[in-house]
């Protein structure tokens, strides 16, 4: 049974949305002034140990998130749709890309985790994965990956989220499933119309992780880079990210 999402809108295009690893399905909600209901009807969903899901039992993989996200296509009835993945939920939709190809219009990666996962140095890896027990360490990561140039308020609230809305031991198993995870062979050369949108000030996943790495293997990819934005366009530049996204999606076939 699909459980944990939020539907906006009751247009004829589905488009199910998958958070990042600091979000969930509420953390959607600056975006969603901005996005057109007519033409749309946008599925937030939590991940098993997210939000509403939290205490939930899980292996928290990405194939698991991607079964899961498919239930959900199958709660709402809709058997074609389009996927928007922020970061880590960038990675869960090209595994429901490889896994059920004939049921995905179209891609939007906001700041999105390559199918190949993310390498780490030393110091880049003990600061991640030590981010499930430590806020301080979750704070600095948001700090990073946003140029360490906004309001400590707000990353104050972005931690303050994320502790609110997931369960530890699903936030650390989340990293091993986005960072260590290699499918790309399993989507290389599909001809689904993509589209990544990533921030000028985001150190890991900006336009020169995705010309390595997107733009190779989907032949029909566009990068869209966001001024004045990091990694969390969502919340940085919501205007400009709902007009990049809706306008790539009125033209999904």
């Amino acid at each position: 049974m699909a459980t944990g999402y939020d539907i906006v809108g009751s247009g004829e295009h589905t488009v199910i949305a998958v958070h990042g690893w600091f979000g969930s399905a509420r953390a959607w909600q600056p975006l969603i002034p901005h996005l057109d209901p007519t033409a749309f009807r946008y599925v937030f969903v939590n991940l098993r140990g997210y939000g509403d899901r939290r205490g939930e039992p899980g292996e928290h993989t990405l194939a698991e998130a991607a079964s899961d996200v498919r239930a959900v296509a199958d709660a709402v009835s809709a058997e074609r749709f389009s996927l928007v993945g922020h970061s880590m939920g960038g990675s869960v939709m090209q595994r429901v890309l490889a896994d059920a190809p004939e049921r995905v219009r179209s891609l939007v990666g906001i700041s999105p985790v390559p199918a190949s996962g993310v390498p780490f140095d030393d110091d880049g890896w003990a600061l991640f994965s030590g981010a499930a027990t430590d806020p301080e360490k979750r704070r600095a990561i948001v700090d990073l990956t946003t140029g360490n140039r906004l309001t400590g308020v707000w990353l104050d609230a972005m931690v303050r989220h994320s502790l609110e809305h997931s369960d530890e031991r699903a936030f650390a198993d989340y990293l091993l499933a986005w960072a260590k995870t290699d499918f790309h062979a399993a989507i290389e050369g599909d001809p689904t119309p993509v589209k990544v949108i990533v921030g000028e000030h985001d150190p890991a996943l900006g336009e020169a992780t995705m010309r390595q790495t997107f733009t190779r293997w989907y032949p029909n990819c566009t990068v869209d880079v966001l001024a004045n934005c990091g990694h969390y366009a969502i919340d940085e530049t919501p205007v400009a990210l709902a007009t990049s996204l809706e306008t790539f999606l009125r033209e999904a076939p």
